[in-house]
């Protein structure tokens, strides 16, 4: 489903898709069939692993390296995302995350604390350093929207999310210090989204990860959302329709947030 015409003139930058299971992928499609114009950016080993150039010829996009932990890389990136689509970015999809001791299976009482500012640094620093070399370059419009993909671990305890977690919950604070900051200067919104457990490259890298996907879906009286739909999301949060939401984290888990109990769930335990 698309209307064709939400973010027609809009110019932005997406991080993170890797391949078609990717969100951002699926953001980066959504927002190509409303029009808009962007530059899709990875870190350069993560391009050399994905599939990033299929997208971008589908897209009519420009690809553009960049290492999100990098402020020079990341200057380069919003000074030539401007050269390749003619003017200021109206939206930002970061879309980045990775726990070197997840990948590794280090638990959370046995931490690499290298591996552990790795993790701040990639999946939440980040988003503070690209905003941060967004404002110093003047790249951003006014009225313009910035969204981050986060996860409910940031609130509630998910064992096996390890130090992911503490990289969300410090995303989400940059997300409403920096949404502060840009409202009052340029009215631009600054927000992240809470998705179901998804199917992704990252997701399916979690210890656990199909038991707790069952467990959510059961858990949600709408069952997990897609990533589809959370692309749609992410391009209503882009668009005109919402340009007075702001440092929100913005929950699109198919009420799995709100729910404490199903028939589904409560049935394994009963006799």
């Amino acid at each position: 489903m698309s209307y064709g015409t939400l973010l027609k003139g809009k110019r932005g930058i997406i991080s993170g898709a890797l391949n078609d299971q990717s969100i951002a992928w699926k953001v980066a499609q959504q927002a190509h069939a409303e029009g808009a114009s962007f530059v899709l950016t990875n870190a350069p080993v993560a391009m050399r692993m994905g599939e990033i150039k299929k997208l971008a010829e589908s897209t009519g996009a420009n690809v553009i390296p960049a290492d999100a932990t990098n402020d020079v890389d990341l200057e380069k990136l919003f000074a030539e995302a401007q050269q390749h689509l003619g003017g200021k970015v109206d939206f930002v999809l970061h879309s980045i995350g990775m726990s070197p001791n997840v990948r590794k299976g280090r638990s959370y009482d046995d931490l690499n604390y290298d591996w552990y500012k790795q993790t701040l640094d990639v999946s939440a620093m980040s988003l503070h350093r690209m905003l941060q070399a967004a404002q110093k370059g003047d790249a951003l419009n006014e009225g313009g929207s910035v969204v981050a993909l986060t996860y409910i671990a940031a609130q509630r305890v998910f064992p096996d999310y390890g130090d992911m977690a503490d990289a969300k919950a410090l995303l989400e604070s940059i997300t409403r210090s920096w949404g502060y900051r840009l409202g009052r200067s340029k009215k631009i919104r600054v927000n992240t989204v809470s998705q179901s457990p998804t199917m992704t490259t990252a997701g399916a890298g979690i210890k656990g990860f199909d038991g707790f996907f069952g467990f959510a879906e059961a858990m949600s009286p709408l069952g997990n959302a897609p990533a589809e739909d959370c692309a749609r999301y992410c391009i209503s949060l882009f668009s005109d329709l919402t340009r007075f939401v702001t440092m929100q984290n913005l929950f699109h888990d198919g009420g799995f947030s709100t729910t404490g109990v199903t028939p589904e769930v409560m049935a394994k335990f009963m006799g």
